[in-house]
């Protein structure tokens, strides 16, 4: 039989502890970040400021009682209109936005405070607000993320995420964990929940239920996250080694395999 080993963290040199530390310090930011990205992103689409699985659905398969300038106004830009503006615009939707209304009380809304970010010249990839046309594009029925969109975020997710976790898994693997198998669940839970957290966003357009399933998909990868990051923090810095580690020279055995 051979022992494969690991080293514990208080047996690395310090300055590979250094290193391991602030790159945690870094991915943690990044992953709040992230967290507040998803919250501005989706909180509030279904007219309640609360993140909730409802938002999700909207978000991915859409809201078949709103159109998309709806849910937008509802969601993420509800802070650039005035309420008594954001109402007008309402009505107009659900009276089935007529062309004379438009002309007389919503485009001067638009013109007032959405063509200074809404038009080619300012953002080419944001609808444009300068024409009928261009408005009538999100007074249609929210269809939520097309499939563009979808395959876009999805590879970038896919790629990235694999890249942090692969590296705050390996710094998690010079801790001292029992038993093992709790240790293997930890590093593998994030990679398994990656793909059905992406997996998701596409199913709840088929099936709004699977909203719950990202949702479930990104608590587990972030408890994973926490586990990894203050468990590795922790045993760097503050922990005690238990004796049989320091008569073992630092090293902890992980796995054992036949010759």
């Amino acid at each position: 039989m051979t022992k494969i080993n690991f080293v514990h963290f208080k047996f690395l040199p310090m300055s590979m502890r250094v290193l391991f530390s602030m790159v945690l310090l870094v991915f943690g930011v990044g992953y709040l970040m992230a967290m507040i990205q998803v919250w501005e992103n989706h909180a509030g689409k279904d007219g309640d400021p609360m993140l909730s699985a409802k938002d999700l659905m909207i978000a991915y398969s859409g809201n078949p009682d709103g159109t998309k300038l709806e849910t937008a106004l509802r969601g993420s830009m509800a802070d650039m209109l005035p309420d008594e503006k954001r109402q007008v615009i309402f009505e107009w939707l659900h009276s089935g936005a007529d062309e004379d209304t438009f002309t007389s009380k919503i485009d001067p809304v638009l013109q007032e405070h959405c063509v200074m970010c809404h038009s080619p010249d300012a953002n080419p990839h944001l609808p444009n607000f300068t024409s009928p046309e261009g408005v009538a594009k999100v007074t249609a029925r929210d269809e939520g993320m097309n499939l563009h969109t979808l395959i876009r975020v999805s590879h970038i997710h896919l790629f990235s995420i694999t890249f942090i976790f692969f590296i705050t898994g390996f710094i998690y693997t010079h801790a001292h964990v029992r038993p093992t198998w709790l240790k293997c669940v930890v590093l593998a839970v994030p990679f398994a929940t990656l793909i059905t957290d992406v997996a998701s966003w596409y199913l709840t357009k088929v099936w709004t239920g699977f909203a719950w399933v990202v949702i479930l998909s990104g608590a587990l990868m972030g408890f994973s996250f926490a586990i990894m990051w203050i468990t590795s923090m922790w045993q760097m810095w503050f922990y005690r080694v238990p004796e049989h580690i320091i008569e073992n020279e630092g090293r902890i055995p992980c796995v054992h395999r036949e010759n």
